[in-house]
């Protein structure tokens, strides 16, 4: 997006207090203003609406990137990465949905900021299933239901149930346990200054705003959704894919002008082919979704 580099940024240097005072500046905006700032987006390319729809979110990103401010990493890029999430919603934002963008762009913050972490964690992979993902994020909130606080090994049932709640294996909980509970000195390390009282790094492991359980199943859920369209994508011929890919699915849709020019037909024969594709689309989804149990609304 071409003014993302226009947007204040926290550094280390400038202090988090100054980046707060310089987001308090943007406007919030009212309902009806959001949705013809994201139909220009959608339907121009408007950057500066785009550019408005961001900064208007920004108190936002910080806010939920506070959330996540006990894994030891630097607060400035987690918020950084909070904002690259924001303008990935913004960009993927239909306001003919019905809700308002703060909904929507909650999901994309906190998986931008999950990710990063996951990145920077030497004790979770890349390659780790959502799963184990899962995981590394309930399991002190999943043994803080069952008592299960003590250290070193978990009784078998308490794995047990555990493996359950949170669909992994109990090898998994077993060896996520482990790590957590002295793998990696850094989580055990204590933090707060003397009179504060005695806390681990672990102890800031939960968000209690975000459930990333459900962000995760959410996420396996997109990728079913992802799945699904690129198998109803067979019931196109050459050419309704290529338009509909071209308008609907590229990062940056083409216009029906060069379209137009491309098949040598008119622009509005090229908006027919595109329409009738994406009902055709919509139809073999929805079949497809219901043989597969699952819920579908393309």
């Amino acid at each position: 997006m071409a003014n993302y580099a226009n947007l204040p940024a926290p550094t280390p240097e400038g202090g988090l207090n100054r980046y707060m005072q310089e987001i308090r500046k943007f406007p919030l905006l009212e309902p009806e203003e959001e949705y013809m700032l994201a139909k220009r987006w959608v339907e121009q390319e408007d950057t500066e609406a785009a550019h408005r729809m961001v900064t208007s979110h920004l108190r936002l990103a910080a806010k939920i990137a506070m959330g996540y401010r006990g894994y030891g990493l630097p607060q400035a890029e987690v918020i950084s990465e909070a904002n690259v999430g924001l303008m990935q919603a913004v960009k993927r934002f239909d306001p003919e949905k019905g809700f308002r963008l703060a909904t929507y762009a909650m999901w994309w913050i906190r998986a931008s900021i999950q990710e990063y972490i996951l990145r920077s964690w030497s004790l979770v992979k890349m390659g780790t299933t959502s799963g184990q993902k899962k995981l590394f994020f309930n399991l002190r909130k999943a043994k803080n239901k069952i008592g299960a606080l003590e250290e070193g090994d978990l009784r078998p049932e308490n794995v047990k149930t555990i493996a359950t709640q949170l669909g992994v294996t109990e090898e998994e909980v077993i060896s996520m346990n482990r790590r957590m509970s002295g793998g990696d000195a850094s989580l055990n390390a204590t933090v707060g200054s003397e009179g504060e009282g005695t806390m681990q790094w672990q102890d800031w492991l939960e968000d209690e705003d975000a459930d990333q359980a459900s962000d995760y199943e959410a996420r396996d859920e997109l990728q079913a959704r992802r799945e699904l369209l690129a198998e109803s994508m067979s019931v196109l011929n050459e050419r309704e894919r290529d338009i509909l890919t071209q308008r609907r699915l590229g990062e940056k849709p083409v216009t029906l002008e060069d379209l137009s020019s491309q098949y040598d037909v008119s622009r509005e024969r090229i908006r027919q082919i595109e329409v009738r594709a994406f009902e055709k689309l919509q139809k073999r989804m929805r079949d497809l979704a219901q043989d597969k149990g699952m819920m579908a609304d393309a």
